[in-house]
């Protein structure tokens, strides 16, 4: 940390990431305006766009900037299908980029808010007597182990056959840690945690429940449910209200944080922080979408609500965050949407990228003075 500033590394991305991210720099603006605090931004390369411009994914010069920075703010990453294939198959974003910042950082701990006000209930597509009140979940997703990170093998067997190998590999250690984390987490909430595995097949989660109920002997006011994560991703659309704080591996999670977007009405509604013992990047949950680049119709919420996350998580700055969560639901509970989460039943007015981050920092600059 600078003397009253904060250096933020800023990897906007590709297709919509320059869009959504130029929403969500506004922020950090309002609050030097507001806050004796000065936040000083460093663009870098990153992503399909840093291939094509440099010949890496993530280069050199992108790495220094981010070890550098207190932070990560980072957009999404990733081309259409047909300009992917132009790429590498190892330096194409997903491999190439994110996956290395991820374990350049040891960015262990990914935290999901799955959250929907009740004046935002209509957004999602399940039924007002399942959403109630509104939907309050935080899944806790491993982001370093697993089936991504273990070793990986193609080839031809002895048959002559084509054969491909992927190892999921967990260290004690690696599942103590997140799962300390998201009983910390639960012992804030409502002290209940879901656990969500599949050790009715996989010996890796018999493994992880094990490591579990050593670590539940550190947090004996937290309840913990059991859940297979089929189950769960049918639980998730019939009752979402039963969960609080959900923990998974890696995979797991990147799944049913994506059904979480789908219950919300759009993963455009899902920021997301992936924490390091001493480096944090924070990121929408959802991609690049090639396809509405350059229209100006793409949602910044999650990418503005990744700053929200940042302000609370990395500089302890809680009441501006909040004051970031309220300006964001504001605009949507005064009745306006984004095109990704129009619908025929209800007459509301569209907002474009940019008109939506206009009413955002209207309200946030009043919150804040």
């Amino acid at each position: 940390m600078q003397s009253n500033g904060y250096k933020i590394a800023v990897l906007e991305g590709d297709a919509i990431g320059p869009e959504i991210m130029q929403q969500a720099v506004r922020v950090f603006d309002l609050l030097s305006q507001h806050r004796d605090v000065r936040f000083t931004l460093m663009p870098a390369k990153f992503g399909a766009g840093a291939y094509f411009d440099t010949g890496k994914a993530f280069p050199d010069e992108t790495k220094a900037i981010c070890d550098e920075a207190d932070a990560i703010l980072k957009g999404p990453v990733g081309l259409s299908y047909e300009e992917a294939q132009k790429i590498p198959v190892a330096e194409q974003p997903e491999r190439g980029a994110i996956l290395p910042l991820r374990a350049r950082y040891n960015t262990y701990a990914n935290f999901r808010p799955i959250l929907l006000s009740r004046d935002m209930a209509h957004f999602s597509p399940l039924k007002p007597e399942i959403i109630k009140d509104g939907i309050d979940i935080l899944l806790i997703r491993e982001l370093v182990g697993g089936l991504y990170f273990g070793a990986k093998e193609r080839g031809t067997n002895k048959d002559g056959l084509r054969y491909v190998k992927e190892t999921l590999e967990y260290d004690e250690d690696q599942i103590r840690a997140i799962l300390q984390v998201a009983f910390e987490q639960a012992q804030k909430r409502k002290k209940v945690l879901h656990n969500i595995h599949k050790s009715n097949v996989l010996i890796s989660s018999v493994f992880w429940n094990e490591v579990l109920q050593e670590v539940q002997q550190d947090y004996p006011q937290v309840t913990v449910i059991h859940l297979l994560v089929d189950a769960a991703a049918t639980a998730l659309c019939l009752n979402p209200g039963q969960f609080d704080v959900m923990v998974m591996e890696n995979m797991f999670g990147d799944i049913l944080s994506d059904q979480g977007g789908g219950i919300l009405g759009s993963l455009g509604l899902m920021p997301s922080a992936c924490i390091g013992p001493e480096k944090a990047y924070y990121e929408p949950s959802h991609g690049s979408a090639p396809d509405i680049a350059g229209q100006n119709i793409a949602n910044p919420y999650s990418m503005i609500g990744s700053v929200a996350m940042m302000l609370e998580m990395s500089f302890n700055m809680t009441e501006e965050a909040a004051a970031v969560w309220q300006s964001m639901q504001g605009v949507f509970e005064d009745g306006y949407s984004t095109a990704d989460l129009s619908s025929a039943q209800r007459s509301v007015e569209i907002l474009t990228t940019d008109a939506f981050g206009d009413r955002v920092m209207a309200k946030l600059d009043a919150l804040l003075s």
